[in-house]
């Protein structure tokens, strides 16, 4: 995978030389100044519609679905509470059965792009003006190699280090100062542990395809990879042995790892909201449901950068995309294109919208403000930040570390990336389970099987 410096601040050059790149790219899709109508009367199904037990949530969808037909006369939206399930997307998507559009993960972009899977949107893209407005280095992630974007990249997230302030301050340790590093993280999760009685100090996910995606995440973190940049080969290697490493001596050495070794991203959440965790790898969307679900107290939450080894190498990112249908027309992904626009991207461009929705968001008791990877460039999210400072409700401070990183965010393994985490999860729940584990047998096992995953995928 290359490494991408996907990062808060992007370059004008660049913005400039891929918009220069999608203006000139032809693709199989009818041109957008020729053979598509925008005012042709069009009816588009919208996926990810909030279902019925979550009424202020669909009751603002709606308000934004009647906005954006007032405002498109011609486009007739039909709502479906279709959203991304890993067990079930590749059999809808191959029976043509998705809506035009909804949201789907970041990771199958390459392998939908290679496979012929999704339309090419630039032309789309170009009449609606868009590109230039966007995150140009998220849209290498739905891209070709010629600049042809087939998506649009939203809800971008890169993975940090979650830490509970008030565990850190129980330990003598300090709250404003998470670890930056894979030894400091060592150090404080033993300190913690020592000195908080009946608290984890680090715990890591392990099952359900997370396993496989933390332990990636610590390979990026310490300069290595899980495969080759084309998504040919595992290249798993001194890296990926030093994480494993880590986690077997934090396990069995310090002692500081506890004694729950089978957990998923919801399972670890509350088990961190609960206090009966110090550190966890984890991005700050973590927020929503620590603190609205499981009710921990907002103060205590803290979010830095990825703790890093043998020097500065980056971290993971990834995050949801905009999945159009192959089978729609032209005038129907037109017509799609311009209610992401209108739904993902019009707080960033008009002060009222951007007001306006914040106060919904306050009114639902939605938190405003949370930090992220913006999927518009930088200076576009400072100016939309300014416009809601007075509804901002999240103690951004205690993401300092988060928000001020600089570190290269690097893209997920690019072929079969669910299936390569899932080969990837009994690897780590081997180390901690097995004190005389063999770490360079175990991971000479998993090469040989991600290997076949990607044969067996195409590449």
């Amino acid at each position: 995978m290359r490494k991408q410096a996907l990062r808060a601040t992007t370059a004008l050059g660049t913005i400039v030389a891929l918009t220069a790149m999608t203006a000139c790219s032809t693709g199989t899709t009818p041109d957008a100044g020729g053979d598509l109508d925008p005012k042709a009367d069009v009816t588009i199904t919208i996926g990810d519609y909030p279902t019925a037990d979550k009424p202020e949530e669909r009751a603002a969808f709606d308000e934004q679905i009647e906005l954006f037909e007032k405002a498109n006369p011609n486009i007739t939206l039909k709502p479906s509470t279709e959203t991304w399930d890993a067990q079930t997307f590749q059999a809808k998507l191959a029976g043509g059965t998705l809506p035009t559009v909804m949201g789907v993960s970041l990771t199958y972009a390459h392998e939908l792009i290679s496979n012929n899977k999704v339309p090419d949107m630039t032309p789309y893209l170009e009449e609606l003006d868009l590109v230039k407005d966007l995150n140009p280095l998220a849209l290498k992630n739905v891209s070709d190699d010629s600049g042809k974007i087939y998506a649009i990249p939203t809800g971008l997230f890169s993975v940090g280090v979650a830490y509970n302030r008030e565990l850190f301050e129980k330990a003598g340790l300090d709250p404003d100062a998470p670890p930056t590093t894979w030894d400091e993280v060592r150090e404080d999760a033993k300190t913690i542990s020592d000195k908080v009685p009946g608290v984890t100090g680090y715990a890591q996910m392990t099952k359900n395809n997370t396993g496989g995606w933390m332990l990636t995440t610590m390979t990026y973190s310490m300069g290595g990879s899980i495969q080759d940049d084309a998504g040919t080969k595992s290249v798993m290697g001194d890296a990926t042995k030093q994480a494993l490493q880590l986690l077997h001596d934090m396990r069995w050495e310090d002692n500081s790892m506890g004694e729950q070794f089978l957990y998923d991203q919801d399972a670890v959440r509350q088990d961190f909201a609960a206090g009966k965790i110090g550190i966890v790898l984890q991005a700050p969307d973590i927020y929503q449901p620590a603190i609205q679900t499981y009710g921990m107290d907002k103060d205590a939450l803290g979010v830095g950068a990825l703790p890093q080894a043998n020097g500065t190498n980056g971290t993971l990112t990834g995050g949801t995309l905009k999945l159009f249908n192959v089978k729609a027309s032209p005038n129907e992904l037109l017509a799609a294109a311009k209610w992401i626009k209108f739904y993902e991207f019009q707080k960033y461009f008009d002060e009222a919208d951007a007001v306006a929705r914040a106060k919904s968001d306050q009114a639902a008791g939605n938190p405003v403000g949370i930090p992220g990877l913006p999927p518009v460039a930088n200076d576009i999210d400072e100016r939309y930040l300014g416009w809601i400072k007075d509804y901002i409700d999240v103690p951004r401070e205690h993401f300092d570390g988060y928000i001020t990183s600089t570190l290269p965010l690097i893209a997920e393994p690019p072929t079969a990336t669910q299936q390569t985490y899932a080969a990837l999860d009994p690897v780590v729940q081997k180390i901690l389970t097995d004190e005389n584990a063999d770490i360079d047998a175990v991971l000479a096992e998993a090469t040989t099987t991600v290997d076949g995953i990607i044969a067996q995928a195409g590449r």
